[in-house]
């Protein structure tokens, strides 16, 4: 697992799409939702923070996600834990997290769901 900062690439949209389509990406979608923001009480693919999930043919899976803010506490942690829960899925080969905050997250990132559980609905 590597983390590092996500590069933005000119002409390029500011969230790449994720590779829906890949037969490991509900697995690994499934995985990033038993990931917790430790404040929030709302997994972090609801709350918004996957920005991309990115899913190779050779099954490697390169996930760009976000913070809710940048002075998070557990921002040092939070790639790992999300690899940790990605890694073990049958047929992942490798993964990489890469944290970026381009763009910021808000609220209006947050699924339906994730906004009727903090009572924003």
């Amino acid at each position: 697992m590597t983390s590092q900062p996500a590069e933005r690439i000119e002409g390029q949209p500011l969230i790449r799409p994720s590779t829906i389509d890949h037969p490991l990406y509900e697995d690994v979608v499934n995985a990033c939702r038993t990931v917790f923001d430790p404040e929030i009480p709302v997994n972090i693919f609801d709350l918004g923070l996957i920005y991309t999930i990115a899913i190779t043919d050779e099954n490697e899976v390169d996930i760009v996600m976000s913070l809710t803010a940048p002075g998070c506490p557990v921002a040092g942690e939070m790639p790992g834990w999300v690899a940790d829960a990605v890694e073990p899925l049958p047929g992942v080969k490798q993964v990489n997290v890469q944290m970026t905050f381009d763009p910021p997250w808000g609220m209006d990132m947050m699924s339906d769901e994730a906004r009727l559980e903090l009572g924003f609905m």
